[in-house]
């Protein structure tokens, strides 16, 4: 018999989720666009795991997973579950490099999985040995916020040692420092960024730059060939950046308000179509002439086409991250937290970053990455300089409830 889990997906998020799934930034943004092939899509079995395992949430009150016993000193292994193409590999794509170090340095032989195709469908896999108390088999997973904010809402993350973290602790950027849903970072610790921008090809504007949201909108030029994103926390947050409201400190009318914009969008057909990353192709080809876009495929579009330019709007853009966590029951949580703060070393982080592409939450890696590329590390979307993170905003966390009913209001705005 189901049991009552006040914390389940409504509809509507599950319908969020599909979209990320098919064509959003779980499909495809973690992949390189020039080494990309297919990646596994949310099964039906993935999904009802998410609406009734059958088993209650084992919820603690304070957040706090109860304590493990860890058995890092006398086993010597770390199980890490990750994206796929989200760590440095070799030339021959052999090898992960600085995994191997990190072995060779601790003694401790990382069995390393890519088997993080959305965050949806992971947390179906691990969600019943979560709620009934059991060890996943994981040490150490990498998840988005929203889902970073739920498992440690649930009780199902363990807190982590500060004594065993001196690099992660000194090096986090301010930007990542304290998100609402983890604040002081207690449980989680960045992998990467992942920033929202406004991407234009310069052949299709005739050389125009496209800089806002309101340009988006309202710009004659570019009525039907302008693209937002089926994400709502970008779209959404991106347009509130543009009316002059906090996405970190928003109401709802304020939320219906963005809506409202985007609605106006639609009905004059200015906006040619909501996308996940199905715009990149567009966007090359010039069919979208600007659009909402992940830095990432930016990055990755830049160099096939010399078109391809991006603007981060004066009001702000939206960031988000990928997040390191240590789930309950894990069995060696200190070597887990070994190598959390390993890649937070900054010629450690500098590789990293110079493989994978994404915002780099590392303070201080610009003269490592350097050293590997000069072009990379003058890149504002991978090392973002002082004016660009003062631009940086967050959309806040959302109650159950809350996201039920936003979530609802954005599936009628795409008609999806």
């Amino acid at each position: 018999m189901e049991q009552l889990d006040p914390d389940r997906l409504s509809a509507a998020q599950l319908a969020a989720m599909r979209r990320s799934l098919t064509s959003g930034r779980g499909a495809l943004t973690r992949r390189s666009l020039l080494r990309a092939s297919g990646i596994g899509a949310l099964t039906l079995g993935g999904l009802s795991a998410l609406t009734s395992c059958g088993i209650p949430p084992a919820r603690r009150e304070d957040g706090a997973a109860a304590a493990s016993a860890d058995h890092s000193e006398q086993e010597k292994v770390l199980n890490f579950s990750n994206w796929t193409e989200y760590m440095d590999t070799s030339e021959d794509e052999k090898s992960r490099p600085t995994l191997e170090e990190f072995g060779k340095r601790t003694g401790v032989e990382v069995k390393y999985t890519e088997d993080i195709n959305d965050n949806v469908e992971f947390f179906g896999k691990i969600r019943p040995q979560l709620a009934a108390g059991q060890d996943t088999g994981r040490d150490l997973i990498v998840v988005t916020d929203w889902l970073a904010a739920r498992i440690i809402r649930l009780g199902w993350a363990q807190k982590l040692d500060p004594s065993r973290l001196p690099h992660a602790y000194a090096n986090l950027s301010p930007q990542f420092r304290s998100p609402d849903w983890d604040p002081g970072r207690s449980y989680s610790y960045p992998w990467t960024g992942i920033s929202t921008v406004i991407a234009y090809n310069s052949k299709a504007t005739e050389g125009r730059k496209v800089d806002s949201v309101t340009q988006l909108l309202d710009d004659p030029s570019l009525k039907g060939r302008v693209g937002f994103l089926t994400e709502m926390r970008d779209s959404v947050g991106m347009t509130l950046l543009d009316q002059g409201k906090d996405p970190a400190n928003f109401t709802t009318a304020d939320f219906d308000g963005a809506i409202g914009r985007l609605q106006k969008g639609v009905d004059t057909k200015q906006i040619r179509r909501f996308t996940g990353n199905d715009y990149t192709a567009d966007l090359d080809k010039g069919d979208l002439a600007a659009c909402l876009a992940w830095a990432g495929d930016v990055i990755q579009l830049q160099a096939g086409n010399p078109d391809i330019k991006y603007a981060v709007p004066a009001a702000g853009y939206i960031t988000s991250s990928d997040n390191l966590l240590v789930p309950a029951q894990a069995r060696h949580k200190a070597n887990a937290e070994k190598l959390i703060d390993y890649y937070y070393e900054l010629p450690v982080a500098a590789r990293l970053a110079a493989f994978i592409s994404y915002v780099c939450p590392v303070d201080g890696v610009k003269d490592e990455l350097a050293k590997i590329d000069p072009a990379l590390a003058e890149n504002t979307l991978i090392v973002p300089d002082k004016a660009m993170t003062a631009k940086s905003h967050a959309f806040r966390s959302l109650s159950s409830k809350e996201e039920t009913a936003y979530e609802e209001k954005f599936t009628r705005l795409i008609g999806a």
